[in-house]
């Protein structure tokens, strides 16, 4: 059974790192997308809400197939489209039409989200929070890795290659879930086998407990605040602060390299110390790192302040266990997917208002609204109970 474990977490955590770090591509790229298309900052950020907001939208959808039709075949089917959007986003000769396609794999990427944590908490029931918090560390891995490869080979070639070569990836990434991961991790009952009022108002009390309504609340501030400085950082430090386009992807990949031990370290702080006592010096530490990061000039002082802003990276190996875990087994995935959904087109909406704030020249300003944002989740998390207390 270790085994077989361990296969299902390789498989799941090598998807993720595909799905999440093409997604993150698309800030290092948005300069070229800029320069072919002709977008300002407000539309360059619309074509990120539009990636988001189709992902946020594809969350509840998952979370209702990953608990009718199973987790491991949500997976496979995910990771199948991806593939096949991407192709489309690459072969695009039209503003439109990037839209358009980038949407439709923000949506099939979407599938991914919810059916991956459901499977490693029902593989892993005793200790979810390190194994999500592995996966996320792999997505960091992608998150690292993939946009520094598509600037770079943006920079050689073109951008559409740097989209195009993800698509063999993401199919041998398919075919390895398919042999490794079981079609169903969980028991094969589903509150949402059938679609019933009685239903409805299981799933709508369930959403209401205060302990759902509190976390959800945090993640949708949190969320925003990643939505936004993740589309932003390579444009801020290319026009804010002065660096090549080379040395802020670096500093990009640096972010999110950090990010490979931040966040099982998060997610061990939340097995240990429940999310109470984990998520507020975490938060405590993004805040303080927006704030600063107006003030900070020159290469190194940027490299630092990278660094502390990775702790970002970290608030979702503590929040996503406990939502995860705060629903009944049969409405999990629906409940989550909603969740998901809710706060993901929410957090959606950021980056076009951040990019109109950017293109008001007040670009500085941008980053301590998000340090306010992070500060309010820190007071909301006084509100949460211990999931032992339920």
């Amino acid at each position: 059974m270790t085994d077989d474990r361990s296969g299902i977490l390789v498989a799941v955590a090598a998807g993720w790192f595909l799905s999440i770090g093409v997604r993150l591509a698309y800030p290092v790229l948005l300069p070229y997308l800029r320069d072919a298309y002709g977008l300002d900052l407000t539309t360059a950020g619309f074509l990120l809400t539009a990636l988001w907001l189709c992902y946020a939208l594809g969350q509840l959808p998952g979370g209702l197939l990953a608990d009718r039709f199973g987790e491991g075949n949500v997976l496979v089917a995910s990771t199948s489209i991806s593939a096949v959007t991407l192709g489309l986003v690459a072969v695009a000769g039209s503003a439109p039409v990037v839209y358009v396609a980038t949407g439709a794999f923000g949506f099939g990427t979407a599938l991914y989200g919810v059916a991956r944590f459901t499977t490693l908490s029902d593989i892993y029931p005793d200790n979810d929070g390190t194994a999500i918090g592995v996966t996320m560390a792999a997505g960091q891995a992608g998150n690292t890795l993939l946009p520094l490869a598509a600037g770079g080979i943006a920079s050689a070639f073109a951008w559409q290659y740097g989209f195009g070569l993800a698509v063999p990836a993401f199919a041998l990434v398919a075919i390895g879930l398919r042999l490794a991961v079981p079609g169903r991790t969980s028991n094969a009952e589903s509150a949402v086998d059938s679609v019933s009022l009685e239903t409805v108002r299981y799933v709508g009390r369930e959403l209401r407990r205060p302990e759902i309504v509190t976390v959800a609340a945090i993640q949708i501030l949190t969320y925003c605040v990643w939505q936004s400085f993740t589309g932003f950082y390579p444009t801020y430090l290319i026009e804010v602060k002065g660096f090549s386009e080379g040395v802020a992807t670096g500093l990009f990949s640096a972010f999110f390299a950090t990010g490979i031990l931040v966040q099982p370290l998060t997610g061990r702080l939340y097995d240990r110390f429940g999310i109470r006592k984990a998520l507020p010096p975490v938060l405590g530490v993004a805040a303080a790192s927006l704030v600063a990061l107006p003030l900070l000039e020159g290469f190194w002082p940027l490299v630092v302040g990278t660094a502390f802003l990775s702790s970002i990276l970290g608030y979702g190996t503590i929040t996503l266990p406990y939502m995860t875990a705060a629903f009944p087994a049969d409405m999990q995935g629906t409940g989550l997917g909603f969740l998901r959904t809710v706060y993901m087109t929410v957090g959606a909406m950021s980056p076009v208002l951040f990019g109109a704030l950017a293109d008001r020249d007040y670009f500085d300003e941008a980053y301590l609204v998000l340090a306010g944002l992070v500060a309010v989740a820190v007071v909301l998390t006084w509100w949460l109970p211990p999931l032992s207390e339920q």
